[in-house]
């Protein structure tokens, strides 16, 4: 008898305390989701991230395949900033389980919301971050943005990047062109006018 009270004692100090999810209900999930959930061994962190996606205004679905693919990369779900950041810079829900997927979520997000930012078409934007989802070689959005200003078009832009150029040799191109407009029309022009008496 006491050895039969000492294993269930043992059992019970292992498991973890019951989960309360009733912030999520109070966010607006639907209680179906939250079921989904239970088999997925949230974190009371994930739980506090999933209330901040629901108040970003992300669906159910979402939230679910977030959190389970953040587990099958091995690790907690704590990119709820990212994920909002992203939907602010008219990301959708897709993109935002898209860069999920290839573990890239967090790294991505400032860039992509960026080159929103920045005013580039949503072609050049998606060509960027296809590059960037491929594991190809681009440039950060600092460094586009540069170029941009010195007056290259989106087309040069991606030129350059499918060349290959490097980083450095972005802020290079740049402060060069810079310099150039900078020094623009700027000789000395005698200004000629009446002689005094």
């Amino acid at each position: 008898m006491v050895g039969t009270w000492m294993f269930a004692l043992a059992v019970g100090c292992h498991q973890r305390p019951v989960m309360d999810y009733r912030p999520l209900d109070q966010a607006g999930m639907n209680s179906g989701t939250i079921e989904r959930l239970k088999p997925l061994n949230i974190s009371d962190t994930e739980l506090q991230q999933l209330v901040r996606l629901k108040g970003a205004g992300v669906t159910d679905d979402t939230c679910v395949t977030l959190i389970s693919t953040a587990h099958d990369h091995k690790r907690l779900f704590s990119s709820a900033d990212s994920v909002a950041n992203l939907l602010n810079a008219r990301y959708t829900e897709s993109d935002v389980i898209t860069y999920a997927k290839a573990d890239k979520l967090d790294s991505i997000s400032g860039d992509a919301v960026m080159l929103r930012l920045i005013g580039l078409s949503d072609s050049t934007v998606n060509t960027i971050l296809q590059r960037d989802l491929q594991g190809l070689p681009t440039i950060s959005s600092a460094a586009i943005g540069r170029l941009k200003n010195t007056g290259l078009t989106e087309r040069q832009i991606l030129e350059l990047i499918a060349q290959g150029i490097t980083e450095q040799q972005a802020e290079a191109e740049a402060t060069s062109r810079e310099a150039a407009r900078n020094h623009a029309h700027t000789d000395f022009v005698r200004v000629r006018g009446r002689k005094p008496r």
